[in-house]
């Protein structure tokens, strides 16, 4: 049974760059509200809708989805690494579930999973133990991206699964808003880079650590204003919150991905994962939603959103 969802923005500087006391404080009291919605509801189960951040999937093999059956976490920008306890029979279910109507998904007993699903189960369960959850990976940091019309297909295949089931499932989004992370692109990479965007090989530690250096650094420069990346945008922001809140699933549908790109930087490209948890409610006659936080904290090099839904009172 579908009992509700959480979509919400990740940042990789959280931990690591303090932000502005006030929004701080915004943020993590809107998590205090989660918390006690999310006990309120009492989830069994949790499907993670999630971005990758060139951690665990690559040129190699690049699915615009896959279900991760079994997995671990890479313990990148401060995440906890090591192996994780998934539920193997009910993600081999979903994954089968999600095939059967129609919505072509890759699987995974090898996923590597980064901060872009491992941050907010993190954050959501500071204060009590958080229930199983099944990894769904979106394809969005590199093209071809899936279209939001197979996006929303895919949540829906999801929310038809979940109410089959009588486990009360929780969907989370994670990623998105605005944000322009310092991600290599293929196109005009070296040798070394390009081998990496492709193969995936295991970043050894200097590498790793120079590549937090690296996001701390962009952090600490869009503050005082002399970062390259593009800025936050909140005025499409709040144009998506405004769309979810009033279940407007095709605002996106007409866009080009290289318009995204320029309008809310590559990391735009995230708020697939809202798009598919909230159509995930098409199979329940719609959702009621309430914006729990936004802020566009350039300490965070993102446009923190989150926002909860529950499915529509039956008339």
């Amino acid at each position: 049974m579908l009992i509700g969802s959480v979509c919400m923005s990740h940042s990789p500087l959280l931990d690591g760059v303090r932000a502005p006391v006030e929004a701080e404080k915004g943020f993590r009291q809107a998590l205090s509200r989660v918390h006690e919605k999310i006990a309120k509801l009492k989830p069994d189960l949790i499907v993670m809708m999630y971005p990758d951040h060139v951690n665990g999937f690559f040129y190699r093999l690049l699915p615009s989805f896959c279900v991760g059956i079994e997995g671990v976490s890479v313990g990148d920008f401060g995440s906890a690494p090591g192996a994780l306890s998934l539920p193997v029979p009910a993600a081999e279910e979903l994954a089968e579930f999600i095939v059967q109507e129609g919505v072509d998904t890759a699987i995974s007993y090898k996923m590597a999973l980064d901060h872009g699903a491992i941050q907010p189960l993190e954050l959501l369960s500071e204060n009590h133990e958080m229930p199983p959850f099944i990894p769904v990976f979106v394809n969005t940091a590199f093209a071809p991206r899936p279209t939001f019309a197979r996006v929303r297909a895919l949540g829906r295949a999801v929310g038809k699964c979940a109410e089959a089931h009588p486990e009360r499932i929780l969907i989370i989004g994670s990623g998105g808003l605005s944000h322009d992370p310092p991600i290599p692109a293929l196109a005009g990479a070296d040798p070394q880079v390009r081998a990496q965007l492709i193969n995936g090989n295991d970043l050894t530690f200097q590498q790793r650590f120079a590549r937090t250096s690296l996001v701390m650094q962009e952090g600490e420069k869009m503050m005082k204003g002399e970062s390259k990346l593009r800025p936050l945008n909140p005025a499409w922001d709040q144009a998506m919150l405004d769309a979810f809140t009033t279940s407007k699933l095709d605002i996106l549908d007409d866009i080009p991905d290289d318009e995204l790109t320029r309008t809310a930087g590559r990391g735009g490209h995230e708020i697939r994962t809202w798009f598919a948890t909230l159509a995930a409610f098409d199979v329940v006659g719609g959702y009621e939603a309430s914006v729990e936080f936004y802020e566009p904290i350039e300490a965070w090099l993102t446009g923190m959103g989150i926002l909860t839904a529950i499915p529509k009172p039956a008339a």
